[in-house]
């Protein structure tokens, strides 16, 4: 087999396990929705004990996990600062990502605990809990979605 082979074999390869691990990320994403979903139906509201309320949940949470979690990078080096800065900034593409990943993780986290240990908290704990999933989602696609449009713009031009 010649090298050049080789390189497009193992070109192949990462790709395949690039997409078998955010297809990974969807289903973590999903399970996520699916507990917060489940956790918010406890809630005496026909609109969170709804089947389309549930599906949503769990697209949110396969979209979220898949965009959001494995943002393309800028790049988190900048040469030739300040002394004493260290030449590193924050990508604000990264840190709503990471931030969106935290509170969906968070959220998901308090929902299994609640429903594992059947757990009766106040009212208001199950809106926070359904909330900081929601702005956990809507974080990481936002920020997948323009790490993605910000490759694409590097790419065209």
């Amino acid at each position: 087999m010649s090298a050049e082979r080789n390189i497009r074999l193992e070109n192949r390869a990462s790709r395949l396990a690039h997409v078998v691990g955010r297809i990974g990320l969807s289903m973590s994403g999903a399970v996520c929705g699916t507990f917060v979903a489940a956790y918010m139906a406890r809630v005496d509201i026909n609109t969170f004990g709804y089947d389309g309320f549930v599906a949503l949940m769990i697209l949110a949470g396969i979209a979220g996990f898949y965009l959001g979690i494995d943002v393309p990078k800028k790049g988190a080096y900048r040469p030739g600062v300040a002394a004493g800065d260290f030449g590193f900034s924050v990508d604000p593409v990264e840190l709503l990502s990471a931030t969106g990943t935290f509170l969906a993780a968070i959220a998901a986290l308090f929902a299994v605990y609640a429903i594992v240990f059947d757990d009766l908290s106040q009212r208001v704990w199950e809106f926070v809990v359904g909330s900081w999933w929601l702005f956990g989602v809507v974080m990481q696609i936002g920020a997948g979605a323009t790490a993605r449009l910000r490759l694409a713009g590097k790419a065209v031009g």
